[in-house]
């Protein structure tokens, strides 16, 4: 007995590429709309899980590279989130990834929705030999300027996780900070280090939800849908209002009136 388009649609789904191979095979013949639709959505789904293999295996096999040319085994990865927002800390996110399967979605945070962003971070915290997540607060950034902050964040983060292990190597998303003697610079290294990804991930993760608790705290501001960026909702919000306490005042000079607060 033929099997039924839902029969074929749901083995079609569940189908690895071996399993494919021997359905597309027996099915060439089946002149069946939705079962010719059904295979085409098959095959590009194998297509988009293969190229998904292939990024995650560049990720970690970038890193791993730079890793073994300095004879390296423990590789920390830091990144910083929230260096342009007019409100809310400077945040600096260091990871030192474990062994194991590569840890599936793992990207640069921007590249990733919230919700994904989210279990990302989720698995980055269970998995993750250490794990950390450090602020420079607006106070200190208007007191020292963004450069030296962040050198700062980046020194707390990175002492974090050392006090549960010691790195070989440091990588750095960005330009050269001079932090450190072990510090590895790569440009846009949130795309192209699996422990850099990863500490862009639980940063964003962090620090939006700082914002959101301030939200709360500050609310008229939009700091749950802004994060403290200058979205024209903000700007407007400041211009009515004043400055909060979280706000950086030396960000906000050409639109702000005093403090409210």
């Amino acid at each position: 007995m033929a099997q039924t388009v839902a029969e074929l649609k749901g083995r079609l789904q569940a189908a690895d590429e071996d399993e494919f191979a021997v359905l597309e095979r027996a099915l060439a013949a089946d002149e069946r709309k939705g079962v010719r639709a059904a295979v085409e959505t098959a095959r590009r789904r194998l297509v988009a899980e293969a190229a998904e293999r292939e990024r995650l295996a560049g990720l970690y096999g970038f890193e791993r590279a730079l890793a073994d040319a300095r004879g390296a085994t423990v590789v920390v990865g830091l990144d910083e989130v929230g260096r342009g927002p007019l409100a809310g800390p400077l945040a600096v996110g260091a990871v030192v990834l474990g062994e194991g399967e590569p840890i599936a979605g793992l990207n640069d945070s921007k590249q990733l929705r919230p919700e994904a962003r989210e279990a990302v971070a989720a698995v980055v915290r269970e998995r993750a030999l250490a794990w950390a997540v450090r602020y420079v607060e607006p106070a200190e950034i208007d007191a020292a300027g963004m450069t030296a902050c962040l050198v700062t964040a980046f020194r707390r983060a990175l002492a974090a996780v050392e006090e549960v292990v010691r790195a070989d190597v440091v990588l750095l998303d960005g330009n050269p900070l001079h932090l450190d003697t072990r510090e590895v610079n790569v440009v846009k290294g949130d795309g192209r280090c699996a422990s850099i990804a990863a500490a862009s991930v639980v940063a964003k993760v962090e620090r939006d939800r700082l914002m959101e608790a301030y939200d709360a705290e500050y609310p008229g501001y939009g700091f749950a849908e802004n994060k403290g960026y200058a979205s024209a909702a903000h700007i407007e919000a400041i211009r009515e209002r004043g400055l909060t306490p979280i706000h950086r005042a030396s960000f906000c000079t050409a639109f702000s009136q005093p403090t409210l607060f």
